[in-house]
């Protein structure tokens, strides 16, 4: 079974957030690691809200701070398997856009990976998810 994290189960395992990261670490470790991984679409996100943090800061040590978390995020996302968003992700994408479900663009393309790779996505974004067609979705934080 192929497994992807969601940018908000990420989240929680990098920011270590209690109670969610125990009982989150605790299913992945029942789980071969090389079957979990995540996608690039994350990326583009937590990359995305750092560079926001980053543009909006005032200071010395807010700037210090972005730099450092976009360095760790680095080598996170240089340790992880991480799914690209390739050309039949893309076909998904717009096939599920012409069929007008409503659901965010980043979220849907990160539905369309893991459909593509057969995967079930771990996300806390249920009602969304759950929205895609075909999509295996889990909360792993509850």
């Amino acid at each position: 079974m192929a497994w992807i994290l969601d940018t908000d189960h990420l989240s929680i395992l990098q920011r270590r957030s209690q109670p969610d990261y125990d009982r989150l670490q605790t299913r992945l470790q029942q789980q071969p690691l090389q079957e979990i991984s995540t996608t690039i679409v994350s990326f583009q996100e937590q990359v995305r809200g750092w560079l926001s943090y980053l543009n909006q800061a005032r200071d010395s040590a807010g700037i210090i701070r972005a730099y450092a978390e976009m360095h760790e995020l680095l080598g996170y996302y240089c340790r992880a398997s991480v799914l690209p968003f390739h050309r039949d992700a893309q076909d998904r994408f717009a096939d599920l856009r012409h069929q007008r479900i409503r659901v965010a663009t980043t979220d849907l393309r990160i539905a369309c990976i893991a459909l593509t790779a057969g995967a079930t996505l771990l996300s806390r974004n249920l009602r969304d998810f759950r929205r895609v067609p075909g999509l295996t979705v889990e909360d792993w934080t509850r």
